[in-house]
């Protein structure tokens, strides 16, 4: 194991906060749906907090292979919403500070010749890209209907 940056190392830290907050808010937000009886939204929701859980996990998985203990700093409070609009553009957020986080985070480690990190973040990044485009669609949808 080489020596990791520890601009890496706080970035795999603040990604580690940010997904674990996206958890927390599709959860939040999946739970919500249920008590407005919107059961495919909730389905939805659930399905995302699931994707963030297996970005948590590969951070984790990463930290603990360059000798650091998993620690998220801190978590956002969940955005909330009084209706399935208000929920989705709050999600759409999130995800935008995911992919603004892993775009910067990528960006450094090319900086710095870390191609193996480089290559990390930019998977995430393309999922977290693929997961904003999803809500929105979902949300053009909504809107139009």
């Amino acid at each position: 194991m080489g020596s990791v940056h520890p601009r890496v190392l706080a970035a795999l830290g603040r990604a580690l906060s940010l997904e674990l907050t996206s958890i927390q808010q599709y959860i939040t937000h999946a739970c919500l749906a249920d008590l407005w009886q919107l059961n495919e939204p909730a389905a939805l929701f659930r399905s995302e907090a699931g994707a963030e859980m297996q970005h948590s996990e590969r951070i984790i998985q990463c930290m603990l292979s360059l000798g650091v203990a998993p620690a998220a700093s801190q978590l956002r409070p969940v955005s909330s919403a009084e209706d399935l609009e208000g929920l989705l553009l709050a999600d759409i957020q999130l995800e935008n500070d995911l992919i603004f986080h892993y775009t910067e985070s990528m960006r450094f480690c090319l900086l710095i010749s870390d191609h193996l990190h480089a290559n990390f973040f930019k998977s995430l990044l393309e999922e977290e890209q693929q997961h904003a485009a999803e809500l929105v669609n979902w949300l053009k949808v909504l809107q139009e209907s």
